[in-house]
């Protein structure tokens, strides 16, 4: 069971979806902060 979680009731594996939507869908990030940004969440 590599990667899964353990507690005596449960086994699980959690993992994350993240969404960063600005008002309007407006595009916020551009050219090499939007490269670096996504790096780091990566």
């Amino acid at each position: 069971m590599g990667g899964y979680k353990k507690n005596s009731h449960a086994v699980y594996d959690i993992k994350y979806h993240v969404i960063w939507v600005t008002k309007y869908r407006y595009k916020v990030l551009h050219g090499q902060i939007a490269m670096r940004t996504r790096e780091l969440i990566r």
